[in-house]
């Protein structure tokens, strides 16, 4: 018999034991496909780039942050794809919970003198807007440095 069980008579009842988690009455935060899902591994300590933004490494940065947060569900939430819902939406609380560990990731990828400057940003698009605007370079320099 496969694991997790299956129907080993002719009785004609599921004894699938993980039959329920194959319906769609999950919410967003307990389904994996969700940008407001959040497994047991990811808390607000956890390092997402081993370089830590400096100011003349944000496009190296950036990039790297930015593959962290594709593979984790959560660019939306950097890139305001997602709107931050109203306060009676039942996925605000879910909203806020991921604005909150995306906002925690990035402090702790800059530097302390940069995170004192983002600190106090209400919401993670206002942060990675505030952090491109202050650090962005276009590519003339590397364009110059190629030739």
């Amino acid at each position: 018999m496969a694991r997790g069980g299956g129907n080993s008579g002719g009785s004609g009842i599921n004894n699938n034991r993980f039959a329920d988690l194959e319906t769609n009455d999950r919410t967003p935060s307990e389904d994996s496909s969700s940008p407001y899902f959040l497994s047991n591994k990811e808390n607000p300590g956890l390092f997402m780039v081993s370089a830590h933004l400096i100011g003349s490494n944000f496009n190296s940065w950036n990039r790297a942050m930015s593959m962290a947060l594709v593979a984790k569900n959560k660019l939306c939430f950097v890139d305001g794809s997602i709107d931050k819902p109203t306060i009676d939406d039942p996925v605000y609380g879910s909203w806020s919970r991921c604005n909150s560990m995306v906002m925690s990731w990035i402090f702790h990828s800059v530097s302390k003198d940069i995170a004192e400057i983002i600190m106090y940003l209400d919401n993670v698009v206002d942060m990675w807007s505030d952090l491109y605007d202050k650090f962005h370079q276009g590519n003339t320099p590397r364009v110059f440095q190629i030739k």
